[in-house]
């Protein structure tokens, strides 16, 4: 595929400003791929509107990738990321394009996604650092593949912190880093998350709030870190994190 980086580049320059790094060739004609697979499978099954221009670019792409502007600092670093609830592939994909040497794993409980991301992921030459999982958070998270394994814990839209807290933090190693992303953010959320999060044997590491480029809005992350290991209990079985929600 031939890529006029010098036009794609003046086209995003914002989105790239604003996340302090630029894409390979290689890296931009991985995202436009992945956004013409998105248009292709959505024409079969409806897996997100946000495919077209800046939809795609700034509501997926940069929406993805601006919580780990850090990160995107340091890409030789190898490191393994688990994306919770991946839908149409975001940020899991974004983040497996942006940073070459990490692993990462996609896990969504609906088959229709799971087998999009597997299609997709083989077709952008990812498959080799991408694992696709059909499975629920809660079931996942029990499983010693899983468990403790991954650097990086990542939900983005998936439910209230508090639920999201207790899907991530069973799969971090004694180092990792739950990211959950989030629009609005406030006080009373965050008093829930924490004590949410003495059960889990973690702490809210920081809160950030992001500007979306575009006039797309905020975005705020909350960075969570064990203490020490999650109990055995948790996550709890298929349905009751959102039925039953700590914090409370």
């Amino acid at each position: 595929m031939s890529i006029d980086t010098n036009n794609k580049e003046s086209n995003h320059r914002i989105i790239w400003n604003e996340l302090k790094w630029l894409p390979s060739e290689e890296q931009l004609a991985q995202f436009i791929h992945l956004q013409d697979l998105l248009k292709e499978w959505n024409k079969k099954t409806n897996l997100t509107r946000l495919v077209d221009g800046d939809d795609f670019w700034t509501a997926q792409v940069c929406d993805s990738l601006l919580p780990l502007n850090k990160e995107l600092q340091y890409p030789e670093l190898s490191r393994k990321y688990i994306d919770i609830g991946s839908g149409c592939g975001f940020p899991g994909i974004a983040i497996a394009i942006a940073m070459p040497n990490s692993n990462i794993t996609l896990l969504d409980s609906s088959s229709k996604k799971t087998t999009f991301l597997k299609e997709v992921s083989k077709e952008i030459g990812l498959n080799s650092r991408i694992t696709v999982v059909n499975e629920r958070a809660e079931t996942a998270g029990r499983d010693p593949i899983f468990r403790s394994n991954f650097d990086y814990a990542i939900a983005r839209a998936v439910a209230s912190a508090n639920v999201v807290a207790e899907y991530l933090v069973p799969f971090l190693n004694s180092t990792g880093q739950a990211l959950i992303f989030k629009g609005g953010w406030s006080e009373e959320e965050e008093q829930i998350l924490t004590k949410a999060l003495i059960k889990l044997n973690a702490e809210i590491q920081r809160t950030h709030k992001f500007v979306l480029p575009n006039n797309r809005g905020i975005r705020n992350i909350i960075r969570i870190s064990s203490i020490q290991k999650c109990p055995n209990q948790y996550p709890r079985s298929v349905g009751k994190p959102r039925k039953q929600p700590l914090g409370y």
